[in-house]
């Protein structure tokens, strides 16, 4: 079977990986390359790094519009596609080329969490479970029938980091045994139930401040599902404070203001008022500096009881 992969970033590499040990992966399509922050260097994606690596060929077109892309997948006739967080929409022309046409691994119970940002959504809106799908690609946004699904507990542990390291080692092996299922003709795909769609657009700036008129448990899922991206951050004297993680507190500050300093726990970190009862903040990273513990916090006197955070 001759599959052309598609996928950018470090979620996709299993993926890529596994299917590149059984299967001939023709080429690959990723992103094109950005420069860094400084704009000195050109950054490579994690797909990208992996099939130079492996020898495999590189397509990064700017999009799907021109028909020489389009053409040129033609060209390699593919049994299959596979899409892992490409970032780019695939039109109808591209869909039916494939013998058994387009497959994508997206992370989550499909149909929650259609689009962008299924894993921090799962731990922002205080899921106790996630998961991945496999579905085929429809010209709709993540609405093809599923092929496969597999659930995995959130704990009270679990970040974006923790929660997407683990669903991308899930989606890799589902993924394999979606594709030997098509392979044999044993697919036996459910349409999605339309009446529990939901959708996940990408972050705005805004969307990751604090909002301390929140309860702790609301602050600290926010917190846990933006660490380390797009982090939570909240603002102090006209500065912002990136905040990577939060432990519930179970204490209230009935004369204080929301989101106030309201005490240093020693051995532990800064005190913070919330709608219901309080938070501590274990990580943060103060503006133009490096991320820090909450002792660190504390003992650089980089916030002060009294303080209120906004």
């Amino acid at each position: 079977m001759k599959i052309i992969f598609m996928g950018t970033p470090e979620f996709a590499v299993p993926s890529l990986e596994i299917i590149n040990k059984d299967y001939e992966v023709v080429s690959v399509f990723t992103k094109i390359d950005k420069p860094n922050a400084r704009g000195n260097k050109i950054n490579y994606s994690p797909v990208k790094e992996y099939a130079l690596a492996n020898g495999l060929k590189i397509y990064q077109p700017q999009n799907f519009k021109g028909k020489e892309i389009i053409d040129e997948i033609r060209k390699i006739q593919p049994d299959l596609i596979v899409v892992v967080a490409y970032g780019k929409i695939l039109p109808k022309e591209v869909i039916d080329i494939p013998k058994y046409g387009i497959i994508n691994v997206h992370s989550s119970l499909l149909p929650k969490y259609r689009g962008a940002a299924p894993i921090n959504a799962a731990l922002i809106n205080g899921d106790k479970k996630s998961g991945v799908s496999i579905m085929y690609v429809e010209e709709e946004l993540d609405a093809g029938a599923v092929i496969l699904q597999e659930e995995t507990e959130i704990t009270e542990e679990d970040t974006f980091l923790t929660l997407h390291d683990r669903l991308k080692n899930i989606g890799a092996v589902l993924l394999l045994k979606a594709i030997k299922l098509i392979e044999n003709n044993k697919v036996e795909a459910k349409k999605q139930d339309e009446k529990l769609v939901s959708f996940v657009k990408p972050f705005k700036k805004e969307d990751c401040r604090v909002n301390w008129n929140k309860t702790s448990r609301e602050i600290f899922n926010l917190v846990r599902g933006m660490n380390p991206v797009p982090t939570a951050f909240s603002s102090i004297e006209g500065k912002n404070l990136k905040i990577y993680s939060v432990i519930p507190y179970e204490k209230k500050y009935e004369n204080s203001r929301n989101g106030e300093v309201v005490e240093f726990l020693k051995g532990k970190g800064v005190v913070i008022k919330t709608a219901d009862n309080s938070v501590i903040i274990t990580s943060a990273k103060p503006e133009n500096k490096k991320q820090l513990s909450g002792v660190d916090l504390i003992n650089g006197s980089f916030l002060k009881i009294g303080e209120v955070l906004c």
